[in-house]
């Protein structure tokens, strides 16, 4: 059975350009949000096994959004996406609970590795 992915970004061209690559390798994509609030939304509606959340958005961003869906699920399982140069954002997302993350721009083999390796 392929894994169940949420994508969380608020640029419409990244979340394509993440479910392009999930989809060639097999996994499929539940649903797609565009900032934190609708992420943990989606999350309760969908329970996804992995959701990939982008750290800076509108409303409630990917750290506070990691926080809240912990709260549902403490099994969640969260691999954050940054920009360059947000290391001290991405180890806050870490200590909330994120279990890895990928740097734009990405890499599809990096996102796939990091997909694979946090729900193995």
């Amino acid at each position: 059975m392929a894994n169940g992915v949420l994508i969380v970004d608020d640029a419409a061209f990244m979340r394509m350009m993440l479910k392009d690559t999930l989809t060639k390798n097999g996994f499929e994509v539940l649903g797609e949000a565009e900032n934190g609030a609708k992420a943990i939304e989606k999350y309760k509606e969908l329970n996804p096994d992995l959701v990939i959340m982008d750290i800076t958005m509108p409303e409630v961003d990917g750290i506070q959004a990691v926080k809240e869906i912990k709260k549902i699920d403490s099994n969640a399982v969260i691999v954050m996406c940054s920009a360059m140069g947000q290391q001290a954002m991405v180890i806050e997302s870490i200590q909330a609970g994120a279990k890895d993350f990928i740097v734009k721009p990405f890499q599809a083999d990096r996102v796939i590795e990091a997909v694979k390796k946090a729900i193995g």
